[in-house]
């Protein structure tokens, strides 16, 4: 029965129970006032609503993420100029360089969500890189104040740089992989961090937790609009420790703003080593290669209760691919001691254990398609550039930095997030009751058709560049405006690609894996920039032979890049079609709610 202040009635006991509770009454006052996805506070108690989490702190998030990502492209997105103009390299070394540092970038992100899930937390795991990020930063600027850019003043066209040293070429290569190891540590536990401010058991919470994703990917573009057009131009123009230094002045802050939010957040216990996860359940099946599966899944090992073995996790619901893994649920008279009161986890794993082996699996094959996708994407930090540099970048008498052209990117990737979170989803609602619009398989399928698109229009611009090119020496006088095509193309791809796939890996991710969830949408981009170096290389090895120039030489008017940029059309093109072939055959992850108003556990498939 419910009981009201006004029938002289109040609630004295105040300790923590979510515990099923009747109408109005103190245990549903309670239930309301607090997370039910098991996110806890700062000191380790289940975390409050009113005072934890929610838009509050995650705005604070998108904040630290925006000038992070100011501070990050202030170096990345005129890295291939500082190495052709300072460091004298070529138009292709520098390009394979600036991939394989983009692309370390995101391999060093397996290593952040690798302690986030495992023992530091998200929250830490943050912070501690951060901070490197912060330092590799400041080192940067030094090193190119003190020792690169001399004589004062070079570093810009008609100004060359004398030749540094090779100990300072050192030094300078480990500045910029202290930059790589620091963001690329940190990225994907803040956009995991980020969305655990957010209660996905409370139907309104969990909106916001799926609308968070996109505007993640927007305050990380809009963060880099400010490196891309005012420290562009600023690099551009040979003032390049000006630039870094307000990149590491903008890391600073972002950091400082991270700290400060502390008392905000809601976090999540770490889940223990993976690594020792998957081990036990490969190991198990291998040992009982020839033990015999049991057909129902009653018979199958799992714990009592709601919750996993694995810390602040829920149970996994069986599936019947992989079936040798099975293997390693099945009860036999060896798994456990005499008394029977302990198991050997290395004989003997849990359904949950198994389950979370078989996501991963099942997940490998649409990440593989995603990784030509990011072969497509690096094309804007590099080869874009230099075709821009290639084109008339004086326009009304004002000069165009070519790396600020990505301008129009991150002005697209805006614009294309905000009509489809406030007109496409709104619209499919009304027409398909899906609040959730198109799923994120079909979304980062649309990514790769845009993609294709993005490739010819870069071609077809190379195309006519190289026409108006009347001169081998000097810029075509192709306009560069002519690149806002290709640009605005692979900024609307960007936002059903990268999106999709941040929305997609986290929610597929079992829940003691969701920073590594997220760090596979950081690892696609990282082999695509790997994957284009080597597609580089090997044009250039077949292209240059019989004394030709190759197709990317030093001098682009004595090359075909165009080429280049339709072989890449024709790659996404074959990776589309296998991704169909995945996507198709994908099962989704099917989990347990925590619900604790019903006596039975309600299952439900994540999609």
């Amino acid at each position: 029965m419910a009981v009201s202040e006004e029938n002289g009635v109040h609630a004295t006991d105040t300790h923590y129970n979510k515990g099923g509770a009747e109408f109005g009454g103190k245990k549903e006052r309670e239930s309301e006032m607090y997370t039910r996805d098991g996110s806890v506070d700062r000191h380790g108690r289940p975390a409050i609503k009113a005072t934890t989490g929610g838009w509050n702190a995650a705005i604070l998030i998108l904040v630290n993420q925006g000038l992070a990502t100011l501070a990050f492209f202030g170096v990345g997105v005129n890295l291939v100029l500082f190495l052709t103009r300072v460091l004298k390299q070529s138009n292709a070394e520098a390009a394979n360089n600036v991939s394989k540092w983009t692309g370390t970038v995101y391999i060093f992100s397996l290593v952040g969500a690798f302690l986030s899930d495992s023992y530091w937390g998200r929250y830490k795991t943050c912070a501690v890189f951060q901070l490197i990020f912060v330092l590799g930063l400041v080192m940067l600027s030094i090193i190119s104040y003190l020792f690169l850019l001399h004589p004062s003043g070079c570093g810009h066209v008609g100004s060359p740089c004398k030749t540094p040293s090779s100990i300072i070429i050192g030094v300078f290569y480990l500045s910029i992989y202290l930059i790589a190891l620091g963001n690329g540590g940190y990225q994907p536990s803040i956009a995991t961090f980020g969305a655990d401010q957010f209660d996905e058991e409370d139907p309104q919470e969990g909106h916001a937790k799926v609308a968070f994703f996109s505007y993640f990917y927007l305050a990380l573009n809009l963060g880099s609009l400010f490196s891309n057009t005012i420290l562009g131009y600023f690099e551009d123009e040979g003032k390049w420790a000006l630039g870094f230094w307000m990149s590491s002045g903008s890391a600073f802050i972002a950091l400082v703003l991270f700290i400060g939010g502390t008392p905000w957040y809601r976090h999540f216990a770490p889940g223990g080593n993976p690594l020792s996860r998957f081990s036990q359940v490969m190991i198990a099946s291998f040992k009982k290669w020839r033990v015999e599966a049991p057909s129902r899944d009653s018979e199958l090992f799992e714990v009592n209760g709601k919750e996993s073995t694995i810390s602040g996790s829920r149970k996994i619901l069986h599936t019947h691919e992989f079936k040798f893994l099975d293997k390693a649920a099945t009860v036999t008279k060896k798994d456990f001691t005499e008394d029977r009161s302990t198991r050997d986890p290395w004989f003997l794993c849990t359904v949950t254990q198994v389950e979370e082996v078989k996501c991963i699996l099942r997940l490998l094959p649409i990440w593989l398609c995603t990784i030509i996708y990011s072969v497509v994407f690096t094309q804007m930090a590099s080869l874009f550039v230099e075709q821009g540099a290639a084109m008339k970048t004086d326009i009304i008498g004002f000069h165009i930095p070519p790396a600020s052209m990505s301008m129009f990117d991150i002005l697209s990737v805006a614009a294309f997030i905000l009509f489809y979170r406030r007109f496409l989803i709104p619209c499919l609602h009304k027409i398909i009751k899906n609040s959730k619009g198109i799923t994120e398989l079909q979304r980062m399928g649309v990514g790769l058709i845009i993609a294709i698109i993005a490739m010819i229009s870069a071609g077809t611009v190379e195309v006519m560049r190289l026409k108006y090119a009347t001169e081998v020496d000097k810029p075509s006088s192709l306009s560069i405006l002519w690149q806002i095509p290709q640009y605005v193309l692979i900024g609307a791809s960007e936002v059903f690609m990268y999106v999709g796939q941040l929305e997609f890996f986290n929610g597929q991710t079992p829940d003691g894996l969701k920073s590594f969830g997220s760090a596979l949408c950081m690892t696609s981009i990282s082999f695509g920039n790997y994957v284009s170096s080597l597609l580089v290389s090997i044009v250039m090895d077949i292209t240059r032979k019989d004394h030709e120039a190759g197709w990317i030489p030093g001098n682009l008017n004595k090359g075909h890049m165009d080429r280049f940029y339709f072989l890449l059309a024709i790659l996404t093109a074959v990776d589309f079609v296998l991704y169909v072939i995945c996507a198709k055959g994908y099962r989704p992850i099917s989990l347990e709610i925590r619900d604790e108003d019903e006596e039975d556990i309600e299952m439900h498939r994540v999609v």
